[in-house]
């Protein structure tokens, strides 16, 4: 699966768009790595908790738009973008999407 921000894949030729796909995932951490984030913010630096959990979170996200391509027969995906929100204290929604596309 070709997955890229641009609205074109250099050097091919999008011949089908299939729709809209999208990934996400509302991910956390537990309640003992959470403290230990607590205590970071206090004395500064990276939030390495938190960094690991968006980056994880990300790749789901991303496995889950590519397998919702992957039904529609696209074997590429064009414009993705991501959005996160925050759900609850300790808990972020990560969603990637895209387009759909044949390219030849």
């Amino acid at each position: 699966m070709i997955i890229v921000t641009t609205e074109t894949v250099p050097n091919r030729k999008i011949v089908e768009v299939y729709g809209i796909v999208r990934g996400n995932i509302i991910h956390s951490k537990h309640i003992g790595k959470d403290i230990m984030a607590g205590f970071r913010t206090i004395v500064g630096g990276e939030i390495k908790e938190y960094t690991e959990m968006m980056s994880e979170a990300r790749d789901i996200a991303i496995q889950r738009m590519i397998e919702d391509a992957e039904k529609m027969g696209a074997n590429a995906i064009v414009n993705v973008r991501f959005v996160t929100a925050s759900v609850m204290q300790s808990a972020a929604e990560l969603m990637a999407y895209g387009t759909a596309v044949k390219v030849e």
